[in-house]
């Protein structure tokens, strides 16, 4: 297929999430509301390993970024939310710690809030570590595409569905399960996010370059989908 615009790329990312994300078996079986207690406990110990590592994702992109603010900035800005902007006690790691504790509150943490109970499984390690050794090689071009479209572009939607999937009525009976952080990503900061990002990539309207925008943006986004779809395999043996 010949890519003739930006629109092209995003519509074909669109087709890949839609069926790597939305309709396979982890959102499918959360919003349905069939996952047990003890399988959305470990969901949510391995989810808060795989936020709390973000910041070092985005770090790891900054590096490869071109030396130019247009480039750098958004990433950085993208950072500083993560960070809380800088106001002690809203880093997004203590968020997610509002989510984890009413899913369920004998959750043991350390006094970073890192769980107790499960060590991070290899699915998110995985995950982790494919997005961070991507940059290492990575051209600028390819660093935005990969955060922009591989990440950013659908991560709202993505985590608003997760967050539509743990108000389901089945999770909420024992206790209203606090999804802020879930609806905050979605409603707000990752929409912003990945329009910082598209700024720049739709300026390379070459074929060839939206045809590395699209392949790059297809790896990664696979590889998050894969670590989800691991997750459910791993979850529905307890």
């Amino acid at each position: 297929m010949l890519l003739e615009n930006y629109q092209q790329v995003e519509q074909e990312m669109d087709r890949l999430v839609q069926e790597a994300f939305f309709q396979a078996d982890f959102l499918q079986t959360l919003v349905n509301g069939d996952y047990t207690e003890a399988q959305l406990r470990y969901f949510t110990i391995q989810y808060s390993y795989y936020s709390r590592h973000f910041p070092r994702v985005l770090g790891a992109a900054i590096s490869a970024m071109a030396p130019i603010d247009t480039w750098w900035v958004p990433l950085a800005e993208n950072l500083w939310d993560e960070a809380g902007k800088g106001i002690p006690g809203k880093a997004h790691e203590k968020l997610y710690l509002t989510f984890m504790l009413t899913v369920d509150p004998s959750i043991k943490t350390d006094e970073h809030g890192i769980p107790r109970d499960e060590p991070i499984s290899p699915a998110v390690e995985t995950a982790i570590q494919t997005f961070i050794d991507f940059f290492r090689m990575a051209s600028p071009l390819e660093a935005m595409a990969a955060v922009g479209l591989g990440s950013e572009l659908f991560a709202g939607d993505v985590m608003g569905q997760i967050g539509k999937g743990f108000k389901h009525p089945n999770y909420n009976r024992k206790r209203e399960i606090n999804v802020l952080f879930w609806d905050v990503h979605a409603d707000e900061h990752e929409p912003h996010h990945y329009q910082l990002c598209k700024d720049i990539l739709e300026q390379f309207t070459e074929p060839q370059d939206l045809r590395t925008m699209l392949d790059v943006g297809r790896r990664i986004a696979e590889s998050e989908a894969l670590m989800y779809q691991h997750l459910h395999e791993e979850m529905m043996k307890r």
